[in-house]
């Protein structure tokens, strides 16, 4: 299949590899889980039990899909960021814009052409996937579900649709159940993203002349609109946000048309969005997927622009200024053919970057400094035509 045609996915990637840290609690163990309670995220407060930091990481897992019709998995080692492939599991290819988890125990993989999820049970020690029973699962007459997204410790599973957002609640089995109220109105949606309380969802509307909608995910995991959504993104007219990220404080999404990326601070309780100064910023060509990766104190977001050719592509990096303005680092952009992209973890510190590309999947060690990619040993990893990437972190012991 030609490369031209595979440039939707990676559109979508930002809502797979979103990541969540915590800051450390005077040890060299970097940090995977705290105490404290949800409303301090950020911050780790050492006490007892189990989930006292710092705890010992749980095994993390790097999964990917394409068109060869299966999803690869692979093992990521966790001191030098190496994969090292433990299986495949076959799933029919159809156009397919979503691939997560939820919470860390199924895999599931969307088909728009279907309106089907296809769920995997992960094997907790090893990463193996299992086909879950009943799966692929139907979401529905008239649906058409992309990205998806599940909030961090929760059992919830939303997809993007056309014009809406499609809701599930995943069962003990891994079964999915549509959540009262779904499927909830949205704008043309392409991706999702959510806050790492899981309090919020954000959804881009790729509409002219370009906003972002925004819901709060009640305790059943019903959504309701945030009062003034969707934000308007200043100064567009054509801007079309495509991916988009979601920092805890921040939103950031690309703007595919302008080349340019748009960020907003997140009203604290009530999960508005007010535009930060200077938004938007410039960017490659064609920017889509974007992710954000958290190296306490340091923050950065990287963009994969697609170019205007099937051979033009490059990474372009920020760092996240106190305001949400965004500045560009020093090395950037990164000439890279890519589809999507994920960091390696959802509960403690980004360490890698790995790339879907046209080569195999590259993987990059982040400079927690300076935020520059150094490619990993190895590198790129043999991975037969992936186009979508998601990593899963195993909870500790």
């Amino acid at each position: 299949m030609p490369i031209s045609t595979l440039r939707i996915p990676a559109r979508l990637v930002s809502v797979l590899a979103l990541s969540w840290a915590l800051t450390s609690c005077g040890t060299n163990i970097r940090p995977i889980i705290c105490d404290a309670p949800a409303s301090s995220v950020g911050t780790c407060t050492c006490g007892s039990g189990t989930s006292a930091c710092p705890a010992t990481p749980g095994p993390r897992f790097l999964y990917a899909f394409g068109v060869t019709g299966q999803i690869q998995a692979f093992a990521i080692d966790q001191n030098s960021g190496v994969l090292t492939a433990i299986g495949s599991v076959p799933i029919p290819y159809s156009i397919s814009d979503g691939l997560t988890s939820v919470n860390s125990q199924f895999l599931f993989a969307s088909s728009r052409s279907q309106s089907q999820l296809y769920g995997f049970s992960i094997d907790q020690t090893t990463g193996v996937l299992t086909a879950l029973k009943g799966s692929p699962f139907s979401t529905g007459t008239l649906t058409a579900p992309s990205a998806l997204l599940s909030p961090p410790n929760s059992s919830f599973l939303y997809a993007a649709d056309i014009a809406q957002v499609d809701a599930f609640s995943i069962s003990a089995a891994g079964v999915p159940s549509e959540i009262t109220g779904s499927p909830f109105v949205s704008g043309s949606s392409v991706s999702l993203a959510t806050d790492p309380s899981g309090e919020f969802l954000y959804a881009p509307d790729a509409g002219f002349p370009g906003s972002v909608s925004a819901f709060t995910i009640g305790s059943t995991g019903g959504l309701t609109v945030v009062p003034n959504s969707p934000f308007a993104i200043p100064g567009q007219t054509d801007g079309s946000p495509d991916g988009i990220a979601d920092t805890g404080s921040y939103v950031y999404t690309t703007l595919s048309l302008t080349d340019q990326i748009a960020g907003f601070s997140i009203v604290s309780g009530t999960g508005a969005l007010t535009p930060v100064p200077n938004s938007p910023f410039a960017s490659g060509n064609n920017p889509a997927a974007i992710v954000f990766a958290n190296d306490t104190p340091n923050e950065f977001i990287y963009v994969l622009n697609q170019g205007m050719s099937d051979d033009d592509g490059s990474i372009s990096g920020y760092s996240i200024e106190s305001t949400g303005a965004l500045t560009p680092l020093s090395g950037f952009p990164i000439p890279i053919v890519g589809f999507s992209m994920a960091v390696d973890s959802f509960y403690s510190l980004s360490q890698y970057l790995y790339v879907a590309s046209s080569t195999g999947i590259q993987g990059f060690t982040i400079n927690s400094t300076s935020g520059a990619l150094t490619p990993l040993s190895g590198s790129p990893f043999a991975a037969s035509g992936a186009t979508l990437l998601t990593v899963v972190q195993i909870p500790p012991p």
